[in-house]
């Protein structure tokens, strides 16, 4: 059985066989910054995973799964307990799926054939019997998944470096931002619309909703998740976090 211990050293392209699966259930655990030749579809059964990409934040909420494709860095931070399951694939299994990071939707059918391709032996022939079947499935419901809005993408100036070394903080306001980088509200303005595509004010508030899933999705409650994002109460978060995903909070956790 593929189970990966908390402890294991564990690197998928020490293996022959065209798709790698792992199951583990992690706890409070850190990858550190590294990459593989092989593609990652990554899924999270239970908790929240914080993944880190050279210009980008991108949150794992339960029941989604992160696409990384092939010789991408990156860094994935479990918080508290995270039950999830982890298929590696060469880059020819990976020709037909998507080019860069996305969090997908987790259909019925994708969740039940990622179980036995996760659990599979690592020397599974994967052109024989219901392998070839269950791979084929997978890789076509990848490929087909919906998309979701859970990536912030980062700016790269230097001038903001402070305001990205505390990347679990929420950021200030534009006032107070400008105060610390010694810029106006306008050059900030110019920054993050060039290196991000969005205004500060949209960027804080992208921030502040995956903020606000990671905490829910780790088991904080929901005053707790609206004070860490910035809401003075319970209502103006439950109307914020409606707006941009058209759920309340306890319904989005459901």
């Amino acid at each position: 059985m593929a189970w990966l211990d908390a402890h294991a050293q564990f690197n998928p392209d020490h293996y022959p066989a065209p798709v790698i699966g792992i199951a583990a259930t992690l706890g409070d655990h850190d990858s550190g910054r590294h990459r593989h030749a092989r593609g990652q579809l990554l899924f999270t059964r239970q908790g929240c995973t914080r993944i880190t990409l050279a210009q980008q934040l991108c949150l794992l909420p339960p029941s989604r799964a992160a696409w990384i494709p092939p010789g991408i860095e990156h860094r994935a931070v479990m918080q508290q307990s995270v039950d999830y399951r982890s298929i590696y694939l060469t880059p020819a299994l990976c020709a037909g799926l998507p080019q860069q990071v996305c969090v997908i939707e987790v259909s019925p059918l994708l969740r039940a054939v990622l179980e036995p391709i996760a659990l599979a032996d690592f020397d599974t022939d994967w052109q024989q019997g219901k392998w070839v079947h269950l791979l084929g499935l997978c890789l076509s419901e990848i490929g087909e998944a919906p998309q979701q809005p859970m990536l912030l993408p980062l700016p790269w100036d230097k001038r903001l470096a402070p305001l990205l070394a505390t990347p679990g903080q929420l950021p200030p306001e534009l006032q107070v931002l400008e105060k610390q980088i010694g810029a106006s509200g306008r050059t900030i303005g110019r920054i993050f619309q060039r290196e991000t595509g969005m205004s500060y004010q949209q960027w804080r508030q992208q921030w502040r909703l995956m903020r606000a899933m990671e905490l829910l999705a780790t088991g904080r409650s929901i005053s707790y998740s609206a004070f860490e994002a910035g809401f003075a109460s319970d209502s103006a978060f439950i109307a914020f976090f409606k707006d941009l995903t058209g759920l309340t909070p306890g319904h989005w956790l459901k």
